[in-house]
C-alpha cells in the first residue's frame, strides 16, 4: 500500500490499477536513488578538480576554497547516502516511506548546490545550472504527482525567494520568470513519462495475467483442480534430472480408483464428475500437508512424486492417501471391494540419480499398479530398486 501521496486523481487509470502499478513503479526508484547520487559525486568531484586545475595551474589564480567546499561537500554527502542506500537494498529494509525521504533527501542536496552556484557563487549570472537541475533532477524518478508538486514548488521558491534577496533586481525578476517557466516544463514531462510508465505497467500486469490465465488452463485439470498429465510429465523429467541434494529417493506412485467404470455406469457421468472432484480435493490435502506433488494423468488415474531421505517413509504417505480416501466416505454400491470408494496403488522407489530414463521409470510404477491390482485393489505395492516388493493393505 502507497501513502497518501499516491491518492491523486489516480491518473485516469482507476484507483486499484493506479495504486497496483504506481507500487511496482515507485520501488525502481530505489535503484535510481542509488545511481544518482553517484552521478552527483562524480559531477562534483569532477568540477573541484576542474576548478583547482584551472584557477591553480592554467590561470595562475588562488583557488576559490569556497567553490571547492561547495563542490565537495555535496560530493560527499551524495556519497555518504549512496553508501546507505546500497547497505539498506542488501539487508532489504526498504519501505515506499523510506524512498520518499531519501529522494526528498537526494533532492535537498543537489537544489541546495544549485542555489549557492547560481546565487552566491554567480550572482551576476542568470540561474540557467539549476533550472538544468530542476528538470532533469524530476525526470530521473518517478514520483506521486503531489510529490513532484511539492518537490518542484520548494525548490522554486528556495532559488526566487534567495535571488530576490541577492541578486539585482533584473536578474533576480528574470529568474523568477525562468524558474516557473523550468518548474511547470519539468512537471509537464514528468506527468507524461509517469502516465507512460504506469501505462506500460498495466499493460504488462494484463498480459502477464493473461499469461499466467492460459499457463493455469494448460496444465489445470479444470475437474479436479490438480495438474494434468501434461505438468505431470515436464515435473517428473525435472524431478529426475534437478532432485534435491538433501535427499536420497525419488518416489513415483501411479494410483488408480477400483471399479471406477462400474461407478459410472451405476451413478452416472456427473455423479462420476463429483467423484473425481473429492478425489481431487484427497489428493490437494495430501499435496498441501505432506509436500506430495500429484496430478490427474488420465479418466480414473492419478500420479504422485515426491523425494524421501528414507524410503520406509513411503509408508506413511501411502497410508495417509489411503486414510483420505476412506474419510471422505464415497459411497460406491457396484465396487467388489467396498461399500466406499477406494484406490489401488503402485509405487516404485529409485535411488535419485541411478536412472534418468523418466519412462522407464513410470513403466515400473505402472507395473506396481497392475500388481496391486492383481493382489484384490484397495492396497498399495511398494516396489524399487534392490528392494522386495511389498504390500500395503487399508486397516480392516
Amino acid at each position: 500500500m502507497i501513502g497518501k501521496l499516491d491518492s491523486w486523481r489516480y491518473y485516469s487509470f482507476g484507483k486499484d490499477q493506479y495504486r497496483e502499478c504506481m507500487g511496482k513503479v515507485f520501488i525502481n526508484n530505489l535503484n535510481s536513488l542509488r545511481q544518482a547520487n553517484l552521478l552527483v559525486v562524480f559531477f562534483a568531484v569532477s568540477f573541484s578538480v576542474f576548478i583547482v586545475f584551472v584557477d591553480s595551474f592554467l590561470m595562475g589564480n588562488e583557488i576559490d576554497f569556497f567553490n571547492l567546499v561547495v563542490y565537495l561537500t555535496t560530493s560527499i554527502i551524495a556519497f555518504v547516502f549512496y553508501l546507505y542506500l546500497n547497505y539498506r537494498m542488501q539487508t532489504g529494509e526498504v519501505s515506499h516511506r523510506f524512498i520518499y525521504i531519501f529522494t526528498t533527501l537526494f533532492y535537498v542536496n543537489i537544489m541546495a548546490f544549485g542555489v549557492v552556484l547560481c546565487v552566491w557563487i554567480y550572482p551576476e549570472h542568470i540561474a540557467a545550472f539549476y533550472l538544468c537541475i530542476l528538470i532533469c533532477a524530476l525526470l530521473m524518478f518517478i514520483n506521486p504527482p503531489i510529490f513532484n508538486l511539492c518537490l518542484t514548488f520548494g525548490a522554486m521558491i528556495a532559488l526566487i525567494i534567495c535571488s530576490l534577496l541577492i541578486k539585482e533586481n533584473d536578474i533576480a525578476v528574470l529568474d523568477a520568470i525562468n524558474t516557473v517557466a523550468a518548474g511547470v516544463l519539468s512537471l509537464f514531462f514528468s506527468w507524461h513519462i509517469t502516465k507512460l510508465r504506469l501505462g506500460m505497467e498495466i499493460s504488462s500486469s494484463v498480459l502477464e495475467d493473461e499469461r499466467n490465465k492460459y499457463l493455469d488452463q494448460s496444465i489445470i485439470d479444470e475437474l479436479t483442480k490438480l495438474n494434468n498429465r501434461r505438468d505431470f510429465m515436464a515435473t517428473f523429467k525435472r524431478y529426475v534430472n534437478n532432485y534435491r541434494t538433501s535427499d536420497d529417493f525419488l518416489c513415483i506412485a501411479i494410483s488408480d480408483i477400483d471399479f471406477f467404470k462400474n461407478y459410472n455406469d451405476h451413478y452416472g457421468h456427473p455423479q462420476g464428475d463429483e467423484c473425481l472432484r473429492t478425489i481431487g480435493a484427497a489428493f490437494n490435502k495430501l499435496k498441501d500437508s505432506m509436500g506430495v506433488y500429484a496430478a490427474r494423468v488420465g479418466g480414473e488415474e492419478f500420479g504422485m512424486l515426491w523425494f524421501e531421505k528414507d524410503a520406509s517413509h513411503v509408508d506413511a504417505v501411502v497410508s495417509y492417501l489411503s486414510s483420505l480416501i476412506r474419510n471422505a466416505k464415497v459411497p460406491h454400491e457396484k465396487s467388489k471391494v467396498s461399500d466406499y470408494v477406494t484406490m489401488s496403488v503402485g509405487v516404485y522407489v529409485e535411488k535419485l540419480g541411478a536412472s534418468h530414463d523418466v519412462d522407464a521409470l513410470y513403466e515400473l510404477a505402472d507395473n506396481a499398479l497392475y500388481a496391486a491390482k492383481h493382489a484384490g485393489r484397495n492396497c498399495a505395492i511398494i516396489n524399487g530398486r534392490d528392494r522386495e516388493q511389498y504390500k500395503i493393505s487399508p486397516p480392516a
